[in-house]
């Protein structure tokens, strides 16, 4: 996660402030301070997006398919369709670059990252799920194609 941190501090110095934003610290309040500029802080902070948050502006589409990173959401032709957490960020790594190959490796880092339990087999049953969840035919793909040998890509249209 990504959280906001906001450092609540008896220590006033700016020595002290310094290193309290350098090492991580999105706000720096230092006692006394009233409930209200303690609100109105936050309330600063929230309108900032974070790295890596999406704006509404940011939905993908691939045809009739859409997909919103920041509500979860995927849609096609404008039907729900309910995703697990590995379904969606296959699709959401896939549709980031709609023309690009992403290796079996690549997907794995991008989805598990570091976790140890992690294999092609593994990788190919999600995939399968979220094709069979899209509507999507192996033969002729609309949206999850396999280049075989390498790895998966958005279909060309």
């Amino acid at each position: 996660s990504d959280p906001y941190i906001i450092m609540l501090t008896a220590k006033g110095e700016e020595s002290d402030r310094i290193v309290g934003l350098t090492t991580g610290a999105d706000d720096y309040v230092v006692k006394p301070f009233s409930p209200g500029e303690l609100v109105a802080r936050i309330h600063a902070m929230l309108r900032r997006p974070r790295q890596g948050q999406t704006s509404p502006v940011d939905v993908r589409r691939h045809g009739d398919l859409d997909l919103d990173p920041g509500a979860r959401t995927v849609d096609v032709a404008g039907r729900p369709i309910e995703l697990t957490r590995t379904e969606f960020d296959i699709l959401d790594t896939l549709m980031s670059a709609p023309r690009l190959v992403f290796t079996k490796q690549q997907l794995l880092d991008h989805v598990w990252g570091s976790a140890e339990f992690r294999d092609d087999h593994l990788l190919a049953t999600h995939v399968a799920n979220l094709r069979r969840k899209l509507g999507d035919d192996t033969e002729e793909p609309r949206y999850v194609e396999t280049v075989r040998g390498v790895g998966y890509r958005m279909a060309r249209r």
